[in-house]
């Protein structure tokens, strides 16, 4: 597959971003502070990135990268996008789900994704043409699928929170939509769309994201045979936003939480 070594190296990446993340969770003398958006940074999140960037600098040199906590160097059809520590209130209150994801996007399109998730012992990754694998490590996966349920009265429903759904004004069609799903619950954050990916949760959706949030879910939940847009309906990452689901509920969903009508 065109993108194995490079499937690899996100492995050797994950590894080493691991060692800093873990030694600094629940680290007595983490060092926490408030960006401008009033969202939270760690030393950890800053390391770990650094961390990337350097390795990728050493060994992708002709690549860009795109993280969440520095500013994009380089340019060119490929761009590795890495968000350090997705879940950092999360990791900064002890809570395990947390993870490191790093994807490559190749010409516009997410055609790899790893996420790593040490404090729950779990990693996922996919590239494109090669499937959905879940494990510790490339010799030792197993291939993953999403579910078969094609009916929302069947469905299981995961999310992060509920107030960013206010400023969609679509609060209270998602809530109707929890309402008439089977089982709703807050994994939140990457777990949610892994959890799709797996075949565990049939629908997961979030009114505010980042590019850098959703980079690496994309390929790992589609390659699953799932389905990853914009609540606008735009395949991606790329529209501020996410839907994740079985494909098979993507449409009804779309139909009654999405905002193509309001654009």
């Amino acid at each position: 597959m065109p993108y194995d070594d490079d499937l690899r190296l996100a492995h050797v990446l994950a590894d080493a971003v691991e060692r800093i993340t873990m030694s600094r969770y629940r680290a007595e003398d983490l060092v926490v502070e408030s960006k401008p958006d009033l969202s939270l940074v760690s030393d950890a999140d800053k390391a770990a990135e650094e961390l990337v960037r350097a390795q990728l600098k050493r060994t992708r040199p002709r690549d860009a990268v795109e993280g969440e906590e520095f500013e994009t160097t380089g340019r060119g059809p490929r761009r590795w996008v890495i968000d350090p520590i997705d879940g950092t209130h999360n990791f900064v209150r002890g809570v395990p789900a947390w993870a490191t994801l790093i994807s490559l996007v190749d010409d516009d399109m997410p055609v790899l994704g790893l996420v790593a998730a040490p404090a729950l012992g779990r990693r996922w990754w996919a590239a494109t043409g090669s499937g959905a694998w879940s494990g510790r490590s490339l010799a030792a996966a197993k291939r993953i699928s999403v579910s078969k349920v094609s009916d929302v009265a069947d469905a299981s429903i995961s999310y992060s929170s509920l107030k960013g759904w206010h400023n969609l004004d679509r609060h209270a069609e998602f809530l109707q939509l929890t309402d008439d799903c089977w089982r709703s619950r807050a994994f939140g954050d990457f777990w949610s769309y892994m959890l799709v990916a797996e075949g565990a949760v049939d629908i997961a959706a979030e009114p505010e994201l980042a590019v850098y949030d959703m980079a690496a879910l994309v390929p790992i939940v589609t390659e699953a045979g799932g389905r990853f847009t914009s609540l606008a309906g735009r395949d991606g990452p790329w529209g501020g936003n996410a839907l994740a689901t079985n494909g098979l509920l993507h449409d009804e969903v779309l139909d009654r939480i999405g905002t193509d009508a309001r654009a």
